[in-house]
């Protein structure tokens, strides 16, 4: 291996340290608590080197949001190919309480807290395009339902049936990662609470005597 070859996968390194380090800091502090020095000293660096990677703490979290989103949209994109709207919506509640479990301060990150992107943002980070925009994705994919008939007649805004698919889905990753060791209750597991939840969804979505019937 070469001196720059050597070098830059060091900086790769580096660079994925800061961005975990922060990731888990601005979670558990809160955006406004955490400093590039608060980072620095988390992964025992100094605050120059911190600033080597990231000019400052803005340019930082929107590498968070774009990385975090990324691994989201990839995560959708391999069920992409689902021919069936429908069954491709409930593998995309799949997919998502899949990311939010493995995943748990990107999640967190990404979807309870106040965002910090800026609309001049949007665009670099591939907003709107279903391969790197999960919502997007997630609208289309029941716009395609309503296109095809498959859904309830007065469901007619792909916006509103994607956010309220979202909504139960989010409830039940938000409900995992929040009170999954609380021992007040005698949990079930994870993926039928999910399962029971998508299907419940799809079935009050559907329009009556469709093919998924």
């Amino acid at each position: 291996m070469g001196i720059n070859e050597r070098r830059e996968r060091e900086r790769k390194a580096v660079r994925k340290k800061i961005l975990e380090a922060a990731r888990e800091l601005f979670v558990a502090e809160g955006y406004d608590a955490v400093t590039m020095r608060r980072i620095a000293e988390a992964i025992e660096y100094s605050p120059t080197a911190i600033y080597f990677h990231f000019k400052d703490k803005e340019t930082l979290i929107r590498e968070l949001c774009r990385e975090d989103s990324a691994s989201l949209a990839k995560a959708f994109n391999a069920i992409a190919k689902e021919p069936d709207p429908l069954e491709r919506l409930k593998k995309i509640g799949t997919a998502y309480l899949d990311f939010g479990v493995r995943h748990p301060n990107s999640y967190r990150l990404m979807f309870m807290n106040k965002s910090k992107l800026k609309e001049d943002d949007l665009a670099g980070m591939g907003h709107g395009k279903q391969e790197e925009d999960g919502y997007a994705f997630l609208v289309a994919t029941v716009g395609e339902a309503i296109g095809k008939g498959l859904l309830r007649g007065q469901l007619s805004d792909p916006h509103l049936v994607a956010q309220a698919f979202w909504s139960a889905g989010h409830g039940v990753v938000a409900l995992h990662l929040a009170k999954r060791d609380d021992p007040w209750v005698d949990w079930r597991p994870l993926e039928e609470t999910a399962e029971l939840i998508s299907t419940s969804m799809i079935n009050g979505l559907k329009r009556e005597g469709s093919p998924h019937d």
